[in-house]
């Protein structure tokens, strides 16, 4: 683990080093793991936490939290504890889903497994929301049983609709909005993923939190 200043108000906690042999979603879980130790703190001089996926910046008010007391707590943060064990505040979500996927078939297929399988392991695993993506409200979520490493289109989609479900490599990923993208595309849901109305929350799926997927009647 590195722990480096970014610039005089944040540290970035980068867990990918020459020293670790982390990498993928061992890195990925281990941020998560960070992540929730600091939030379970709640010191009034750390004012964000923004996690990706090798690493964590930590953003502060430095005069209520000095970047090198925070520093030598991250360090000594054991980050063999399992993801939930320090922070309850991240919420279980359900999300409809309707697997009619116009992508659904090959990435099966290049995943070794039937469409159907496949199915019925994209709603038995819990995802994790690792971080967000590329735009409000897609979370890039992880399963604590992958289902494998689906290849991304060759060629991406010039606008892919609201609420489209897909995955990429070993992530599923749901659009908050219509946007070209090259995600592979399994189904789709209603749920909206971001929404100004939602003044306190407006992005459905937060970092930290648990997601369900269940299928719903086409």
């Amino acid at each position: 683990m590195q722990i480096n200043p970014c610039g005089e108000q944040a540290i970035l906690i980068d867990i990918t080093d020459e020293d670790t042999e982390s990498s993928g979603l061992d890195a990925l879980f281990t941020v998560l793991r960070i992540k929730e130790a600091v939030s379970s703190w709640q010191l009034p001089g750390i004012i964000d936490l923004v996690p990706a996926a090798n690493t964590l910046l930590i953003m502060l008010d430095t005069q209520r939290a000095l970047p090198k007391d925070v520093a030598a707590r991250v360090a000594a943060i054991d980050v063999s504890q399992p993801v939930g064990s320090t922070n309850d505040a991240h919420r279980t979500i359900e999300i409809p889903v309707r697997y009619d996927g116009p992508d659904l078939a090959q990435v099966a297929e290049a995943l070794g497994m039937s469409a159907e399988s496949l199915v019925a392991k994209h709603q038995a695993a819990v995802w994790t929301a690792a971080f967000g993506g590329f735009a409000p409200g897609f979370a890039y979520l992880v399963a604590d049983q992958p289902l494998g490493n689906a290849p991304r289109l060759s060629s991406p989609r010039p606008n892919i609709p609201a609420g489209a479900v897909g995955l990429a490599g070993e992530f599923s990923g749901i659009y908050p909005q219509p946007s070209p993208g090259g995600w592979q595309l399994i189904g789709t849901t209603t749920t909206k993923m971001w929404d100004t109305a939602r003044t306190e929350r407006p992005a459905a799926i937060l970092p930290g939190d648990t997601v369900k997927f269940v299928e719903v009647a086409q």
